[in-house]
């Protein structure tokens, strides 16, 4: 298991208002990676997790949702992370995190008509976390149910959305930040029974650029930090974005790209329309799997549409690699031609999730450009 190297706990040192660099030396780590006890705190519960770190809407001035939130039970399937494309301020105190909550809020309702903030927690450059829309921590300590938010198109009954202060197209987190962000996805798995194979960013499911090229190259650290922390020895070997008819952007024109592949008359519409849906049907049909109604590209789908690849070869494959390839951030022309540049950049995508970099594309490779994760992330 990789070194621990950026996800020492926040909580005592975030209470205090103590820096990145005083809390690296409190010794905090045993009490992040050690599950609470049932006696550990008055605000742990049933599925251990200490919760004392999230400032609830109460205590950051929320004002109240324009309409009741709605409340889904046993529906929570992963954890979707963002940026919020706000200025990268260097106040890292609690009462810039409270403005921030206070900002985003007025935001969503006044600006998008919400009821409410949209994600279901926030958290601030300094390093706090706050509740983003009413009910989302009462729900988060019961483990059983999740409000319905506003963060992610598709997901937003399934996906607990974490907002985080800044933006990240060039630039990642600071290390607080980080580790305040390590610190929640551990307490949310351990909540709902989900693992650090379950973590996704916003542009895996919605046609957006939201949560940065930069801070998304750190995701397969916060996934194996968290991880480590809840103690994961047991990963499947691939678990793939499970887009379907609510979903747009990027991933979709894969899928679209991979179904002309196939032979399916389709076109790279970013969306899913119901030729996409159809023919992902049709496919499902032939390969004896079952048949999604909303077009859900299933494991198995994914896993056929994934043909291999490598340099020298052309096509809507290769169409579909340079697409997303492009759009993480490399610099390569998407010609449908397989040239020493995308070469390259399968070669940096394999480094990047602990993958033999071979600059061949295999299915583990396929699965980790689309937005999916793999289990030598956690070798």
């Amino acid at each position: 298991m990789p070194h621990l190297d950026r996800s020492v706990s926040r909580r005592t040192a975030l209470r205090a208002g103590v820096g990145a660099t005083a809390a690296a030396g409190l010794g905090l780590l045993p009490q992040l990676v050690a599950p609470a006890s049932a006696s550990a705190s008055a605000s742990a519960n049933a599925g251990g997790a200490d919760l004392s770190f999230v400032i609830d809407c109460a205590d950051w001035g929320a004002r109240p949702p324009s309409s009741p939130v709605l409340m889904q039970v046993g529906t929570t399937r992963k954890i979707i992370v963002h940026h919020m494309e706000f200025p990268n301020v260097t106040d890292y105190s609690r009462a810039q995190a409270i403005r921030l909550a206070q900002q985003c809020q007025n935001l969503h309702m006044d600006h998008n008509g919400w009821i409410d903030t949209g994600q279901h927690f926030t958290v601030s450059r300094g390093g706090y976390v706050l509740e983003g829309r009413h009910r989302s921590l009462e729900a988060l300590t019961a483990g059983t149910e999740q409000v319905q938010g506003a963060h992610c198109i598709g997901e937003n009954s399934q996906g607990i959305g974490i907002e985080n202060e800044g933006t990240y197209f060039t630039e990642t987190p600071p290390e607080v930040q980080f580790q305040s962000l390590t610190h929640l996805c551990i307490a949310i798995c351990r909540q709902y029974g989900l693992t650090a194979n379950h973590i996704f960013g916003h542009w895996d499911y919605n046609d957006t650029d939201c949560p940065g090229r930069a801070f998304y190259r750190e995701f397969p650290t916060l996934r194996r930090n968290v991880a480590q922390c809840l103690g994961q020895t047991d990963f499947p070997d691939r678990t793939w974005p499970d887009v379907y008819d609510g979903n747009a952007g990027p991933v979709v024109r894969v899928v679209q790209w991979l179904l002309m592949n196939q032979g399916y008359a389709v076109t790279t519409t970013d969306g899913f329309d119901a030729a996409t849906v159809a023919a992902i049907q049709d496919l499902q049909g032939k390969l004896g799997v079952i048949v999604a109604s909303d077009g859900t590209v299933t494991d198995p789908t994914w896993e056929a549409l994934g043909v291999p690849l490598r340099q020298g070869d052309s096509g809507n494959a290769v169409q579909a690699l340079q697409s997303i390839l492009v759009n993480k951030g490399y610099t390569l022309t998407q010609s449908g031609d397989f040239d020493h540049d995308t070469h390259k950049a399968v070669q940096d995508m394999q480094r990047l999730h602990w993958l033999e970099p071979t600059g061949k594309v295999d299915t583990d490779t396929w699965c980790a450009t689309v937005g999916g994760i793999v289990a030598d992330e956690f070798a």
